[in-house]
């Protein structure tokens, strides 16, 4: 798969089998990721993989958190208003899963159980959640950016599905507690993946992309 299949064939899914990767492809993907680019080359993400009977418990826990309606408590803030143009995209985005869903804008209990699926990994048998360690802020965040669209390309590559998640953000001292992470490193976000089910009504969706003249200016 050229670059460029793989930066189209890449999406969102939110739906997986349960049949998971092998440790050796996981370590192939995540030791060529490690060849992205960071400012000084000082490769500020930490990665955490999880599978297994640790992701089972950890779903557990977040789950659990967002059906008791815990406050969430992000490491970094989450509170952002999107307006205008990006309003726009996000709300265009929301109906065409939700639709895809069958889920009715007025369905308040469909949309949450539909919401709650993020904290359960979209059933996923894996997951990478990815830290940044104290001091380190914006600038280091952008790296972790790249980073982390050079695994979401190389697992596409592998034929391997992923959805990234800033909502594996919101609750990180559950996540620390059960990875055994200390508090200086800070959790950005996570990446659910494995192998699509393509029976899954919400992987039925597709979004489009802003056309070229739209958003990028060519100066000479």
């Amino acid at each position: 798969m050229s670059v460029e299949e793989a930066i189209r064939t890449r999406r969102s899914v939110r739906g997986f089998l349960q049949r998971e990767v092998s440790d050796d492809v996981l370590r192939k993907i995540f030791a060529v990721a490690q060849w992205s680019p960071s400012n000084c080359n000082v490769q500020p993400w930490s990665p955490h993989v999880v599978s297994g009977q640790t992701l089972k418990r950890l779903r557990e826990a977040l789950t659990s958190a967002g059906m008791r309606d815990e406050p969430i408590k992000p490491d970094w803030p989450a509170d952002g208003v999107f307006t205008g143009i990006y309003r726009e995209r996000q709300v265009d985005a929301a109906r065409t899963l939700y639709g895809a869903m069958g889920i009715e804008r007025h369905d308040a209990v469909g949309r949450k159980m539909a919401y709650m699926r993020n904290h359960a990994f979209f059933d996923a048998p894996h997951a990478v959640f990815i830290f940044m360690s104290e001091p380190f802020d914006t600038r280091e965040a952008t790296d972790i950016g790249m980073y982390a669209q050079s695994v979401m390309l190389l697992l596409t590559a592998y034929g391997i599905a992923s959805c990234a998640q800033g909502a594996l953000g919101l609750f990180p001292d559950v996540v620390r507690d059960h990875l055994g992470v200390p508090s200086n490193l800070k959790l950005l976000f996570g990446i659910s993946f494995g192998y699509e089910d393509p029976d899954v009504k919400a992987n039925t969706a597709r979004v489009g992309r802003a056309e070229i003249n739209d958003v990028v200016q060519f100066h000479r």
